[in-house]
């Protein structure tokens, strides 16, 4: 193992019980806006003297593109080992000579450690900005009328990142597109977010916690850092492509030699994916167990479990789940997963959506 490209922590399953999110928040998701802090790391990266240094540097580090967008690129990406394996991944802000890049907080040291270490002072320097920044997300069907009034300064296009003042506090407010979990990410001094967050509230977003944006992870079928990605993960097992985590088109990054080799050449022998466990009766999968069996052979392993609430749609309800599965096991294929029957899906979930409509 490198010091300066640590593998990811090691895996373990994230578990949402019954009670972790009401049915309200569900419908809020499905037909509304909700509004929830992050558990977040920021690191920023900025260009010595004001050049493009962060900007070269990593853009030779993220699997995504951060120099062809432009200024107020928002993109998200992963940092890999040399064998092209994911250490962290996270949402790179790019405005001026500054890059943000935002990562899950248990991914925290790994993102500062490569940083630090694969970046030349004379170009660029880093800076763990977590303690003094906040971060809320926005969620849900709505957002984008939400945000709009709010009177925060919000980007007309996706993928795009702004900043501002209003009534006196700074805000960064980013947008992502249409197949993330989240919609608007908005970052602020850590004293000014209740008052941000009590302005989007009072916008007509629904106040919800930490669980409400991990159930639209799953129902995005997006990974996590530590749950569906562990040391031996490449971006391709965990959907890279559909969410849009990966470029084949910038140029040389780390790991990029085993990313494209296996785009261009091969494929992933194993897969994320989604599983609808029996509805009737809506028994809880097992503490626990992780692993699953298919035709009395074990296949892979649950990464991420959840109870989705009544409140409407197809698969509400119902215990839902992501998992790493081998290849040859397809969608539509009923496998046993935590101990429970449950049926395999492609993802991401069919309802409720929690991005706009």
């Amino acid at each position: 193992m490198s010091d300066v490209f640590p593998t990811a922590p090691p895996a373990i399953m994230t578990r949402l019980e019954r009670d972790a999110v009401p049915a309200e928040i569900v419908d809020r998701l499905r037909a509304g806006a909700i509004v929830a802090p992050a558990d977040v790391a920021t690191i920023d990266l900025t260009g010595s003297t004001g050049g493009p240094g962060a900007i070269t540097c990593f853009q030779g580090l993220l699997t995504n593109d951060i120099e062809k967008p432009g200024d107020g690129a928002f993109v998200y990406g992963a940092l890999l080992t040399p064998k092209g394996m994911i250490v962290v991944d996270g949402w790179a802000a790019r405005l001026g000579p500054r890059v943000r890049f935002t990562v899950p907080v248990e991914g925290r040291e790994r993102a500062s450690l490569i940083l630090q270490k694969s970046v030349p002072p004379r170009l660029a320097r880093s800076a763990d900005r977590t303690d003094e920044l906040a971060v809320v997300r926005v969620a849900g069907a709505h957002a984008v009328a939400v945000m709009a009034a709010t009177g925060l300064p919000v980007p007309h296009l996706p993928n795009h990142t702004i900043e501002g003042v209003v009534a006196g506090v700074s805000v960064e407010v980013a947008r992502t597109g249409d197949v993330a979990p989240f919609v608007f990410q908005v970052t602020m001094a850590t004293a000014q977010v209740d008052a941000v967050q009590n302005r989007i509230i009072g916008a007509g977003a629904h106040a919800a916690t930490g669980e409400a944006l991990e159930l639209g992870r799953i129902l995005s079928g997006w990974p996590r850092l530590a749950s569906e990605v562990d040391e031996k993960t490449i971006p391709q097992e965990v959907r890279f492509d559909e969410i849009g985590g990966v470029s084949y088109t910038k140029g040389c990054y780390t790991g990029q030699e085993t990313v494209s080799r296996l785009h261009f050449r091969g494929h992933a022998n194993r897969q994320l994916r989604g599983l609808l466990f029996e509805s009737d009766p809506p028994v809880a999968p097992a503490t626990g167990w992780s692993a699953v069996t298919h035709e009395e052979r074990e296949v892979g392993r649950v990464t991420s479990i959840a109870w989705l609430p009544d409140g409407g749609g197809s698969v509400l309800g119902r215990w839902i789940g992501l998992a790493m599965l081998r290849r040859e096991v397809e969608v539509g294929a009923t496998v046993r997963a935590a101990g429970r029957e449950a049926l395999v899906t492609d993802l991401p979930f069919d309802a409720p959506r929690v991005a706009p409509a």
